[in-house]
């Protein structure tokens, strides 16, 4: 296949406008685009710096219709996520959704040409997934179509004018499970009651999208299950765990046959995930944990459900998966060992052949297949890298094109970003560890003031190669950015998982630390310009680095931390559920020592410190930032606290992040600056 001829036929910042020009009326006043877009460089004074990076995205998701000729899109503003349509060729708006304070479009889904059904949620800090409702919306492409309450519990609460199914349930959540490609009229949903919502059993129900009334086409055989449907839109697969977060995952042949039991976690200590199956359902593909060594990509033998490995790197799980636009079927998968790399199943498959001409055409960016039209042949790709937040690409196959159709962030210049490099480190005990380096760009990584930049998470969670506004922003300030996957991490297999079992403040920091101490030992870092910040449970990483090295760190930052790991056990989200509890006990540990907590070691911390919070924060709560700032005072060094109402586990709120941001800048700026008091002496 000829490679892709990547024709912009726009320049750059036209070809941005065409979506931009419709969607970021719904996102940001007018007046903020005109201030900034033309402008070639970036500001050198914080608060023009941080308007300029700290953004709402244009849009955060866009899907063509399966016919090609509208696109559905989320887009924020003022803390809410809303979903949008419109048409393909001007562009021009047909209808919208959006809900009240809070409330979040979570996802949204094509279920035939003229219809999206979008779940909608809440969510109280921006580092937490949106809480679904348990409710589903349908979105016409009608003109000024009102959207419509399909399913879910809150119905009755709602007010008139929202056109509710007769049947309307209100004694159950309802999600999405598949939109079901063969099937324009209905979908797959899980239903859950409210008894038992995300403990107990669901049931998989077909929801017919007219009419409302549902049907019950599987009962999960595992708590908290997922569902997978093969090509047919049969239920095949459920997976789940109990309390006991011990994953289980079954297979059965057709409707109303008995389940079997393909793999019990805490039988085999491994985790056997569905991923999809072959175009024939002859076959199917599920991504399994080992012992030792990251993830594969395995066939299932569906008769005797044997697995056999297609796919498996030697560092790192698969990241992504890759599936035919045409059939569904997976066909491949990208692999972020540093910089991302895709492998195939067959790489001189239709769609193998199809991806490396894209990704030619793009030299060094990521590209990834979003959406595609029923008959294949027209497909919306997103192009992205470290430093370019993402373009939309509409690809032609018959005309073998790509045109820029949209971008997510248009006044990003993504010649202006700084780069981020891989590294890799051994860390005190051996074990190998991966992470980023970012230098301004233009400066030579030498010397530099440096952020140490912790991820949240812990377990699971990674640092990944892709555009990041808050790395760009620190490096656009003049700071190196590191960034370091210590044991715990996901990525790495699930040994790697596992390797940060109990190790808060621990073996997980002693990572952090070794990290820091490369970089400095390398030359990259000016040992007397170094600073540890992160948010969540980086938040405790910083404060605990603050610490345990009071030498190594010239100041600290915690963003929504976690300081007193003992209040974790009744106070926030996670210990409100049985398998939080479990969680807890097996990752925590129940003996949890005072040497453990920053907020008992505050008398330890001589760097200055800077706090803040979300009000509404469920997932660490405002009392745990006030309960360090206040240990910190007790020690004679108060932090700079600042606690903003109406945000929950980070900022949703654009003033609120631009606020915070230019504070922890000035913060940062005090302290690593030249005239700081660790610099000169």
């Amino acid at each position: 296949m000829p490679v892709v001829r990547a024709t912009l036929s726009l320049s750059r910042p036209s070809a941005r406008g065409l979506l931009a020009s419709v969607l970021f009326l719904l996102a940001m006043p007018p007046a903020a685009w005109s201030a900034t877009a033309d402008s070639p460089e970036l500001p050198t004074d914080i608060g023009r710096l941080v308007d300029k990076l700290i953004r709402d995205d244009v849009f955060i998701d866009v899907a063509l219709s399966p016919d090609g000729e509208h696109f559905a899109a989320t887009t924020r503003k003022q803390g809410r996520t809303g979903l949008v349509i419109g048409r393909v060729d001007d562009m021009s708006l047909v209808s919208t959704l959006a809900g009240g304070t809070d409330s979040h479009v979570s996802g949204f889904w094509w279920v035939n040409d003229t219809q999206v059904v979008a779940s909608m949620g809440e969510s109280f800090g921006q580092l937490e997934a949106p809480r679904d409702f348990g409710e589903l919306w349908v979105l016409s492409a009608a003109e000024r179509a009102r959207p419509r309450l399909i399913a879910g519990w809150r119905g009755a609460e709602l007010t008139t004018g929202t056109r509710l199914a007769r049947n309307q349930d209100h004694t159950s959540f309802v999600f999405m499970a598949d939109p079901l490609r063969s099937d324009d009229r209905a979908i797959l949903v899980s239903v859950e009651s409210f008894e038992s919502v995300g403990e107990g059993y669901s049931t998989a129900e077909r929801l017919d999208l007219v009419s409302g009334r549902r049907s019950v086409v599987a009962r999960a055989p595992v708590p908290r299950a997922s569902f997978k449907v093969d090509h047919e839109g049969e239920v095949r697969f459920a997976w789940g765990a109990g309390a006991d977060n011990r994953m289980r995952t079954y297979y059965r042949t057709s409707r109303g046959a008995a389940w079997r039991l393909v793999n019990d976690e805490s039988e085999s200590d491994r985790v056997v995930v569905p991923i999809g199956f072959a175009a024939d359902n002859s076959m199917a593909y599920v991504q399994s944990s080992h012992p030792q060594g990251p993830d594969s990509i395995d066939r299932l033998d569906l008769s005797t459900l044997q697995r056999t490995i297609v796919l498996r790197d030697a560092n790192v799980d698969p990241h992504r998966v890759l599936f035919d636009p045409e059939t569904g079927a997976p066909f491949g998968a990208v692999f972020m060992d540093g910089i991302p790399r895709t492998r195939f199943f067959d790489a001189e498959s239709p769609p193998a052949r199809t991806q490396r001409s894209l990704e030619a055409a793009f030299p060094g960016q990521q590209v990834t297949l979003r959406s595609t039209t029923d008959d294949g042949s027209r497909q919306l790709v997103v192009v992205s890298s470290d430093r370019n937040p993402g373009d939309y690409f509409h690809f032609d196959r018959s005309a073998n094109q790509a045109n820029l159709w949209a971008s997510r962030s248009g006044w990003i210049d993504p010649a202006r970003m700084s780069p981020r490099t891989p590294i890799r480190i051994t860390a005190r005990d051996g074990l190998v560890l991966h992470g980023y380096l970012t230098v301004p760009l233009g400066l030579a990584s030498k010397g530099l003031p440096m952020i140490v930049l912790v991820h949240g998470g812990p377990f699971g969670v990674r640092d990944t190669f892709g555009y990041d506004s808050e790395v760009q922003l620190l490096a656009a300030r003049g700071y190196a950015v590191l960034q370091i996957n210590f044991r715990g991490s996901g990525g790495y297999g699930a040994a790697f998982v596992r390797a940060g079992s109990r190790e808060w403040g621990a073996a997980m920091q002693d990572d952090v630390t070794d990290a820091t101490r490369w970089a400095i030992e390398a030359g990259h870092a000016d040992p007397d310009r170094i600073c540890i910040y992160g948010s969540s449970y980086g938040g405790y990483a910083a404060l605990m680095g603050a610490a345990k090295e009071p030498d190594l760190y010239a100041c600290a930052a915690g963003n929504v931390g976690v300081y007193d790991l003992g209040m974790m056990f009744d106070r926030g989200d996670i210990q409100q559920r049985r398998s939080g509890q479990t969680f807890l006990k097996e990752w925590l540990g129940t003996a949890i020592g005072a040497d453990a907590s920053p907020v008992a070691l505050a008398e330890r911390i001589t760097a200055p410190v800077f706090l803040a919070a979300g009000e509404q924060d469920r997932r660490a709560p405002p009392e745990q930032t006030l309960a360090m700032a206040e240990a910190l005072k007790a020690a004679g060094r108060p932090p700079e606290l600042t606690i903003y109402p109406r945000e929950g586990h980070g900022y949703y709120l654009l003033e609120n992040r631009r606020d915070y941001y230019r504070r922890l800048l000035a913060f940062f700026d005090r302290h690593l600056g030249e005239e700081s008091p660790r610099a000169v002496r």
